[in-house]
């Protein structure tokens, strides 16, 4: 972590402290999670902690910035990215998806920060949300302009895709509304073979021109 972490002797032990931290933010946010709490789930000591961490603090921030380097890994180091805008944007948000599947805990952290205003989420949003929110907009752009995706505002419509893939992990509600308490591997399957089916069949030119 460039400004959250001491270079590591024991990557198993610093690897465990940054993911029970992550639990634990998620759950209590940074001013309720207690760091002999979150030693205690890394069978480590909080001597270790703060050795490769500092603070609290900058394990909350070491915590963040392991979820969006790899968030933006997956997502702006596509493999798919030089196919066509349509085959870039189904890869985006299949990538998405499958990220907040596999990391449900960042929806919760991330809105933490935005909801407590912390002094590092304009940071957050510069270097990691906008670029990633910026080429969504951009395929959809080049879509549109290559006639792949029905003529609709990028903006608009990237913030309604970011919304639709995020709510069923972030939103618990709708999970107890709907039945589903925990989501299981065939749930979030469908899920995301039913968000995709939705989009192609919205962003369609040819579903435009046939009415």
């Amino acid at each position: 972590m460039r400004r959250g972490r001491r270079k590591v002797e024991n990557p198993s032990t610093a690897r465990r402290i940054l993911a029970a931290a992550e639990q634990h933010f998620a759950a209590q946010g940074m001013a309720g999670a207690r760091t002999q709490g979150i030693a205690s789930s890394a069978r480590a000591n909080k001597a270790m902690l703060y050795y490769y961490f500092g603070n609290k603090r900058r394990l909350h921030r070491a915590v963040l910035e392991n979820l969006f380097r790899q968030l933006l890994g997956r997502n702006m180091a596509s493999p798919n990215k030089e196919g066509s805008p349509r085959e870039r944007l189904r890869s985006f948000i299949t990538g998405y998806f499958d990220f907040l599947a596999s990391h449900p805990n960042y929806p919760r952290l991330v809105q933490r920060e935005a909801l407590e205003a912390s002094r590092d989420f304009d940071r957050i949003v510069e270097q990691y949300l906008r670029p990633f929110h910026s080429q969504l907009v951009r395929t959809i752009r080049e879509g549109v302009a290559a006639d792949e995706i029905r003529a609709v505002d990028p903006d608009h419509t990237a913030s309604m895709i970011l919304g639709m893939t995020t709510c069923c992990f972030a939103a618990p509600i709708l999970r107890k509304v709907a039945g589903h308490h925990r989501l299981g591997p065939h749930v979030v399957e469908a899920r995301k073979h039913a968000l995709i089916a939705f989009l192609d069949h919205g962003l369609d030119p040819q579903q435009v021109r046939s009415r």
